[in-house]
């Protein structure tokens, strides 16, 4: 499919991180919270990266998510080299052609891009800092995913460095390093801000705008032009299905290639196909939740409870958390055991339990509160084993 551009909503982002957009603060940083699969990355990659780069910005990308095997600040630090690499080697070029043996702009002949961070190596602020002064531009860091870097003490580490970066680059009415970090859940990506000893204490989270009606007219030209025997499409009703699907485009645009498929079975229009897509991928997502919670045993049963219910006032061994495992389980619960129970939901596959490096837990997806919100206020919670 097409890519469907948000150029406006990009170009209002540029202004705000050039300092450009009053009663923004988004030039000491930018936050953006979306769910997972919404088309927050394709956003950052495909819309704000043009329009920075047209703009002449240095841009580096970083997703956290793409290795989880590796650490956070150590993908951070690559990243900034590999854009340093690229820019130090035409001047390294240069100088050797002139008779040089270095220039000034530290050293920057003698650093070696893979040591950045470490002990042995260049600052990392100094390495942003030698990327602006040799690309001659602003530099932007937009690293996907962020709150994982709060996952090792290394992530947490260059989330301070870059904080003094930004402090050491810019300046009332000069913006040389702009950060924007995204991320799919909102309370983890709140640790970055929302206390004394976070990096980026006093910042705002935004929320990210959701693909809206203006989506849902791009595909129905589309397939307008593709089938006019189609015509005219039934607008309303993809946008009811694409709410449905919790407006993650591609789950959408999966049910929509299904149902205009030559080869599909359904009968009557292809909007009520989609919807009643979303409607099955509603009831499966919840299924699907509900089974992996009855396959824990009743500790963890009691722990996940608990994270969900106290959210960010999680306190997993206090005397009241215990109480609460106690009285769930019926069985006197020790804090050792607690902790067993939540490594064990840490180390389920896929994982139940994000900690972060201060030990601070969050659930790992967070369409688990959602589902849980939604069976409290029907009154369906806790889900109950029919087999028990």
């Amino acid at each position: 499919m097409r890519h469907f551009p948000r150029r406006t909503l990009a170009q209002q982002i540029a202004r705000a991180l050039q300092g450009n957009q009053i009663f923004s603060d988004a030039h000491n940083g930018l936050f953006l919270a979306a769910p997972r699969r919404t088309g927050k990355s394709t956003f950052l990659q495909e819309d704000l990266e043009p329009e920075l780069e047209r703009l002449g910005m240095v841009i580096v990308y970083v997703d956290l998510w793409a290795d989880q095997r590796r650490d956070p600040g150590d993908l951070i630090a690559d990243a900034i080299g590999r854009e340093l690499a690229k820019h130090l080697g035409p001047i390294a070029k240069a100088a050797k052609a002139a008779g040089l043996q270095g220039v000034n702009v530290a050293s920057a002949l003698q650093i070696d891009t893979s040591r950045i961070g470490r002990m042995d190596g260049i600052t990392l602020t100094d390495a942003v800092r030698v990327l602006h002064e040799t690309a001659k531009a602003p530099v932007v860091l937009i690293i996907d995913e962020a709150q994982h870097a709060l996952t090792s003490e290394a992530g947490e580490t260059v989330m301070a460095a870059l904080k003094s970066a930004r402090d050491q680059l810019n300046a009332p009415g000069k913006v040389n390093l702009m950060l924007v970090m995204s991320g799919s859940d909102r309370d983890k990506l709140l640790r970055l801000v929302n206390s004394n000893s976070a990096p980026f204490y006093g910042s705002q989270i935004q929320k990210m705008p959701e693909l809206d009606r203006a989506f849902i007219d791009f595909v129905s030209d589309l397939v307008e032009r593709q089938r006019p025997d189609l015509r005219p499409v039934d607008r309303a009703m993809l946008d009811e299905a694409f709410a449905g699907f919790g407006r993650r485009p591609q789950f959408f645009m999966t049910a929509l290639g299904e149902a205009l498929s030559p080869l599909s079975s359904q009968e009557g229009r292809f909007e009520a196909a989609v919807i009643a897509a979303a409607e099955q991928r509603q009831r499966d997502d919840e299924a699907q939740m509900e089974s992996e919670f009855l396959a824990l045993k009743p500790l963890e049963r009691a722990v996940l409870w608990r994270l969900l219910a106290q959210g960010d006032r999680f306190r997993p061994y206090d005397a009241e958390a215990l109480r609460f495992y106690s009285e769930k389980t019926g069985v006197r619960v020790t804090t050792a055991k607690a902790q067993t129970a939540l490594e064990s939901l840490r180390q389920h596959n896929p994982s139940m339990v994000w900690k972060s490096a201060r030990s601070a837990y969050a659930v790992e997806d967070a369409a688990m509160h959602r589902w849980y919100e939604k069976r409290m206020a029907a009154g369906a919670w806790p889900p109950t084993d029919s087999t028990e």
